[in-house]
């Protein structure tokens, strides 16, 4: 299968790097004056794996998109938007658009796909996304994982499925497009609050943080016409251990390092998550205690340990 994955980082890397090792015929393209291409452009290699030879390196456009079967894109996921601009210029009827990339947009609430749908007709170019656990420093030592292919085109999901399948990542076929895009992107913002626990020296919590938070976002899922169990399958809660306790978890470092007054230069998916998602709830009237207090700790200067400390204190509930 003719593959091209748009987006050279830490994951677009890594899916180029897994694609091309199954067997397909892989092109990695990237912008032209990003680090990440350039660095592949002419060492082959970044911080985490090594390009074979097989695999093309582009900063060209035109020619990924035209010779592609399969787009996966896998990028930040507030310039998706953007993104598609450039890309809808070259024709995109019948190819499959894969996003391996989890958010919500901020300016307008919406899931990736539906940004996506705002620029190609699904009929003719159908939206998958491939979301779950793992880490690229892990799959490259052929550490194995599970991870999840959603997509409301069953045809195309189950293609995904056959192609992508392999005894390094078991592919499930997914069953609730709107809660894999939901849960994928809310894990984010409990990595967040994991690393905020972690900064403040109650990494002991992380349990009930895990059980806590994958209600709320169950409720989110389902106000928004999904079903709640997606929280508890590969999309979130499965993809747990990768976003609140692994050290290379972007986001889990962020709150972390936010905590402890540092700076932490990489992207973490769920600072703007967090935003979309209070803003998302307000919308559907779901309460989302753990996610609105990452909200008020990030953008609205609130005390941390304040804030953490107020979950404790909020009513007496039944637990379910």
């Amino acid at each position: 299968m003719l593959i091209s994955v748009l987006g050279c980082g830490r994951w677009g890397s890594c899916i180029a790097w897994y694609l091309d090792r199954i067997g397909h015929e892989v092109c990695s393209c990237g912008l032209e004056d990003a680090p990440e291409l350039q660095q592949l452009l002419k060492e082959r290699h970044n911080d985490y794996l090594t390009f074979p030879e097989s695999i093309t390196v582009t900063s060209d456009h035109k020619f990924a998109v035209e010779r592609a079967e399969v787009i996966v894109i896998s990028i930040s996921s507030q310039y998706l938007r953007d993104y598609m601009k450039t890309i809808t210029r070259f024709d995109l009827d019948g190819k499959i658009i894969v996003l391996c990339m989890k958010g919500i947009e901020v300016s307008t609430g919406k899931r990736l796909t539906q940004v996506v749908g705002d620029f190609v007709d699904t009929e003719k170019t159908p939206v998958a996304v491939w979301v779950g656990p793992g880490h690229p420093q892990d799959y490259v030592k052929g550490v194995p994982n599970c991870m999840v292919i959603d997509s409301e085109n069953e045809e195309v999901k189950e293609k995904l499925v056959r192609s992508f399948n392999s005894e390094l990542i078991r592919f499930y076929l997914g069953t609730d497009l709107i809660g894999s895009e939901i849960g994928a992107a809310a894990k984010n913002v409990i990595g967040i609050a994991a690393g905020m626990l972690d900064g403040s020296g109650y990494t002991s919590i992380k349990g009930a943080l895990m059980a806590r938070g994958t209600r709320e976002v169950a409720r989110l899922i389902q106000a928004a016409g999904g079903n709640e169990l997606s929280a508890y399958g590969l999309c979130h809660l499965g993809d747990y251990e990768a976003t609140l306790f692994s050290p290379w978890s972007h986001n889990r470092r962020y709150g972390e390092e936010f905590i402890k007054g540092k700076r932490f230069e990489k992207l973490a998916e769920g600072v703007m998550t967090s935003k979309a998602m209070c803003e998302l709830a307000d919308k559907l009237g779901v309460d989302l205690p753990i996610t609105t207090a990452v909200y008020r700790i990030l953008f609205e200067n609130a005390d941390p340990k304040a804030e953490l400390s107020a979950l404790f204190t909020r009513s007496i509930k039944e637990e379910f």
